[in-house]
């Protein structure tokens, strides 16, 4: 990965459970959500995964969690699409690698930004190690590799 103050920026697409985690709760998740606040390194999504996060963040179940921190899910997608690059999905066929076909969208938004690597916690995605040259690494291994305590 590159780093230095003159290098360009990591690019990284974020999968939706490691945006959600990060936005809503402590760990490694959200020291990543706060690198990519502090321009630490660039957010690139797809309209696909926007309305993913949109839908997933708008579960009954995290209603709790958003309203104690004065959240909605229009406000976090807003703040997403403000931060984010948004990039048209590469035309992908099926990988024979790829376990989940839910996961296609991750990879295609991936491959038409070429990003240098694919967060997420998916264990499905994090068992292919790697896509078309990209790596597939959880938000603790980004952190490492961008020189960010995880903790």
């Amino acid at each position: 990965m590159k780093s230095g103050s003159n290098a360009p920026l990591v690019k990284l697409v974020v999968d939706t459970n490691t945006l959600i985690s990060g936005t809503l709760w402590s760990g490694p998740s959200s020291r990543l959500i706060d690198a990519l606040e502090q321009g630490r390194a660039m957010l690139v999504l797809s309209a696909d995964l926007l309305a993913e996060f949109a839908d997933v963040v708008g579960r009954p179940k995290f209603a709790s969690r958003l309203a104690a921190q004065d959240l909605t899910p229009s406000k976090l997608v807003a703040a997403l699409v403000r931060q984010a690059e948004v990039v048209a999905p590469a035309p992908l066929p099926l990988p024979p690698s790829l376990r989940d076909p839910k996961d296609l969208i991750v990879l295609a938004a991936a491959l038409a930004a070429r990003v240098d690597v694919i967060v997420t916690g998916d264990d499905d995605l994090l068992s292919m190690k790697s896509f078309e040259g990209i790596d597939i690494l959880n938000a603790r291994q980004v952190l490492e590799k961008l020189g960010i305590p995880a903790a």
